[in-house]
């Protein structure tokens, strides 16, 4: 999978005063950029169009030569400005377009929709500021990598669409983390991964609605139509998300709705001996409501080589990699500030019927590589001329949407196991996972709670659970057996036959 794009975004963000452009289109079109002649288009128009094209066999996307793209590398994006005055809908949503770069390597095709009518953004260099030796006028006329929307500062970006079929949110805390992306095929898989593309957008800003994405998606396995909505509130971003997929082959691991993100080590592994900080990670954990209502919760990893976690599920409820941990004491980070990164929640919409929700964690020793993806993979196989309709909607927020209820889990740590002072037991680790919230609060003394802890390996687990003093936590502690391999746990909290937390998941492995 593609690990290292996230530079190209974070160099784009600069903006800066440029001469006008005198190339007006006039009429109610929402730019001064040069637009082709109109043509009519809606959403139905562009699922045929996905149709058409999934009949007939893939033709891989056509871009500048390589070695001119890698050119525009991570120097040369920071010295590119899309110029202001060519903004679309300036006034109003303001987005502004990405030059092709080595994280965007395929050209896009970029439309303004309006009335009815679609007319295509024309490429030109006069859209861009750079300096006269940039590498990206070597490129020519070769197209856009993709688009953003700006803040009312300007200055600033709330989403963006950049590169294969990735896009992603600032909101709600105005930084950015983690990416969506329109499908994901093969994703640790023994065949190499595929990365659809996203070709073609259509962008359009309905009166007293937001901005409204439309997109064509290719790749050797399917055609695609997307309509992408949003709707930003103090909360975040909302966007309701509406695919139908044509697949010209089939697929043995489907990916619907996949997040990618990035977890380098976190409150259960030890800090580098080469870094500074407590904690690096876009997010920390997979969150989990489960068609039958419960609330799981799943610590992420890095491990030490590929693994993917499967959990089985009939019409989920919701699925995210959340960012829970939002104190900045925490990571002592002040230059990217992991604590504001946002949360990704998926809402199924309909009945996504039988499946399972996969986690896939690959090692790395940096933080520029989003070694994590979590989606959902139905049970039912997509094979050759296969439609699929998916509707969903991706929150971008602080926390799940709906709230938990139940308590949260708002740690999860591991050592030695054994008590201190006495020699650690062979093949054993402790575990130490710490709740909080719900109907917790309501007491005080060891023994008004119990907790259950589960083993795949079977036998009892010896648990104990307490309250932590002068904090509103219980905390959960036992010792478990990893001498024998992997040994997948569920744990939770209860006071008689209720549930009082959520249900946390873990793979125990030898340190």
């Amino acid at each position: 999978m593609d690990v290292n794009r996230r530079w190209t975004l974070s160099a784009l963000l600069a903006a800066a005063a440029a001469p006008e452009l005198a190339r007006a289109q006039g009429g109610n079109w929402p730019t001064e950029a040069p637009l082709g002649p109109p043509e009519p288009f809606t959403f139905e128009r562009l699922k045929a169009q996905a149709r058409a094209l999934a009949g007939r066999p893939y033709s891989p996307p056509q871009g500048p030569p390589a070695h001119l793209v890698k050119a525009v590398d991570y120097d040369a994006v920071g010295q590119i400005t899309y110029k202001p005055e060519a903004t679309l809908w300036r006034r109003n949503t303001g987005v502004r377009l990405f030059p092709i770069s080595a994280a965007a390597r395929w050209p896009v095709t970029i439309h303004v929709v309006a009335g009815g009518q679609a007319r295509q953004v024309i490429h030109a260099d006069e859209l861009f500021d750079m300096p006269a030796d940039s590498p990206l006028r070597k490129l020519g006329d070769s197209g856009f990598g993709g688009f953003r929307a700006m803040n009312p500062d300007d200055t600033t970006d709330w989403v963006a669409y950049l590169g294969a079929s990735y896009f992603r949110s600032a909101d709600p805390f105005n930084q950015y983390g983690l990416s969506a992306r329109g499908l994901a095929i093969d994703t640790a898989a023994p065949t190499p991964e595929e990365f659809p593309v996203f070709t073609h957008f259509w962008l359009e800003h309905p009166p007293g609605a937001g901005l409204v994405v439309y997109a064509l998606l290719d790749g050797p396995s399917v055609a695609g139509a997307y309509r992408i909505t949003h709707e930003r509130g103090a909360r975040g971003l909302v966007q309701r998300i509406t695919a139908q997929l044509h697949f010209r082959k089939a697929v043995s691991r489907l990916g619907i709705a996949p997040l990618t993100s990035m977890f380098w080590y976190g409150q259960s592994g030890r800090t580098p001996g080469d870094d500074w900080r407590p904690q690096i990670h876009d997010s920390d954990g997979l969150a989990i409501w489960t068609g039958q209502g419960e609330r799981l919760w799943r610590p992420l990893r890095n491990p030490p080589r590929v693994t993917t976690s499967t959990f089985q599920d009939r019409a989920p409820k919701g699925f995210g990699l959340m960012q829970r941990e939002r104190n900045f004491a925490s990571y002592q980070d002040d230059g990217v500030f992991y604590e504001k990164r946002p949360s990704a929640w998926v809402e199924p919409i309909g009945d996504w019927g039988a499946g399972s929700v996969q986690l896939v964690e690959i090692p790395t020793t940096r933080e520029t590589d989003d070694n994590i993806v979590a989606f959902w993979t139905p049970t039912r196989k997509v094979g050759r001329g296969s439609r699929l309709n998916v509707d969903y909607r991706l929150y971008w927020t602080d926390q799940e949407p709906t709230p938990v209820g139940a308590a949260r889990v708002i740690a999860t740590r591991f050592g030695q196991a054994g008590r201190p002072g006495h020699p650690a037991p062979p093949g054993r680790r402790k575990f130490v996972v710490d709740f909080a919230g719900g109907q917790l609060g309501r007491f005080t003394q060891r023994g008004d709670v119990q907790a259950v802890v589960t083993s795949s390996r079977g036998g009892a687990i010896e648990a104990v659970a307490y309250p932590v003093v002068g904090q509103p936590i219980w905390r959960l502690m036992f010792d478990v057996d990893v001498a024998s391999g992997e040994n997948d746990l569920r744990a939770y909290l209860k006071r008689g036959s209720e549930a009082l937390s959520e249900t946390w998941l873990y793979t125990a492995a030898a340190a």
